[in-house]
């Protein structure tokens, strides 16, 4: 499959989207954040900007 057909969402905290990854593939629909860092960082979800 290539890159622009994979399903993307887009990150709830820095606002940027991201695409599939193999390591989500059993819980795709639970993805929220685009890395650790970002879910680390859930508190800065209402207001923040960068």
């Amino acid at each position: 499959m290539k890159k622009s057909q994979l399903p993307s969402k887009v990150c709830i905290v820095c606002l940027r989207p991201f695409l599939w990854r193999k390591k989500w593939q059993k819980n795709w629909l639970e993805v929220k954040y685009c890395s650790k860092r970002c879910a680390g960082n859930k508190q800065q979800i209402s207001g923040s900007t960068k």
